[in-house]
This record gives structure tokens, sequence and C-alpha cells, in this order.
């Protein structure tokens, strides 16, 4: 049945070292200007196996109401049960889930197939005090931020991780954390 013990099968990963080599060494990179600038960096998740995918992905979609449990196509390899015959049990089951993944403030599905499988695409909260974050870029250019919000979300630190081939996620605010080899 699902729930939270789930959670803790097919584990992703948070290091760098995961990731494909040449996007893990511009992730290294911005992430080595941005601490040397003075901005905060907490890495969440790296590499994402495509099984814990598939169950981050109907998780959400369940605790949503987007799907019905008794809808959800099976995974070969995953054997989870999702409908527990009770539509209350089922989504608590998987707010569960959505609870332990640390989604909880996502306002979007995790894909099924997404740079995180692929092994392109970190999460990461960016957060700096300074009024002003100064930062080499890519191009050894000295980038002056002063603008807000002094988050992974100011458009000027979008620039600079695009100067590292580190790119912010396209679609905005829905997933904060995420940034990846094209956007996606």
């Amino acid at each position: 049945m699902s729930g939270r013990e789930w959670v803790s099968r097919f584990p992703g990963s948070s290091s760098i070292a995961d990731l494909d080599s040449s996007f893990g060494a511009a992730v290294a990179s911005f992430i080595a200007a941005l601490r040397t600038a003075g901005a905060r960096v907490v890495v969440s998740a790296t590499y994402r196996p495509s099984e814990r995918a598939y169950l981050m992905h109907w998780a959400w979609k369940i605790k949503h109401k987007k799907v019905s449990p008794a809808k959800v196509p099976h995974r070969a390899g995953v054997d989870i049960e999702w409908d527990h015959q009770d539509d209350e049990a089922s989504i608590a089951a998987a707010s569960a889930m959505v609870d332990a993944y640390g989604m909880s403030s996502l306002k979007i599905a995790p894909a099924l197939r997404s740079r995180h499988t692929e092994r392109k695409a970190i999460d990461m909260t960016i957060s700096w005090s300074l009024k002003e974050l100064v930062i080499v870029d890519a191009f050894d250019a000295k980038v002056k931020i002063a603008s807000l919000p002094r988050t992974g979300m100011n458009a000027e630190l979008h620039t600079v991780g695009l100067s590292y081939g580190v790119i912010k996620f396209l679609r905005g605010a829905v997933d904060k954390p995420h940034w990846s080899s094209d956007g996606a």
C-alpha cells in the first residue's frame, strides 16, 4: 500500500558528483561563485531515479485530486498499491508521501521524466542577506545584484546562472528551487 514508507525506496541524490559530468562541472562553478560572493546555497536534489520520479509524480497528483488512485498506471519494478479502496485513506497516504518527499509547497507535479532523471538538474535554495551581491559570472565579469528578491528567484541571478550553463526553471515560481541544463 502507498504511504510514507515508500519515500526511502529508490533514493535520490543531492550530490553534485551524481550529475552528468559537464553539467556537474557547470553547477560546481556556479555554486562556488555564489558562495564566494556570500550567498547561501542548500542543495536538496540532483539525480532522481525514474522509479522515485514515478512515486513522487503520482503521490502529488493523488494528493491534489488530479487523478483517482484507481487510475494510476502500474510501473514495472514498483509494486505499490495506490488505491486503498477508500478515497480518504488513499489521499492521506499520498499526502504523507508528498510531505515526506518535501514537496508540500510544490505547485506542479514532478515530471515522470525530467532533467533530474537525466542527471541534468539540481534543486537548490539560494539566498543572501547582503544589500548587494557581487558575483563573478562564467566570463569572469563582476555582476552586482542589488535588486530583490535576494533568492534564487532573482532575475539578475538567473542571467549569471545562464553564463555558467545553469538555467533557472523557465516556468516561473511553480518550482522555485529547480535549475537545469536547459531550463526544463
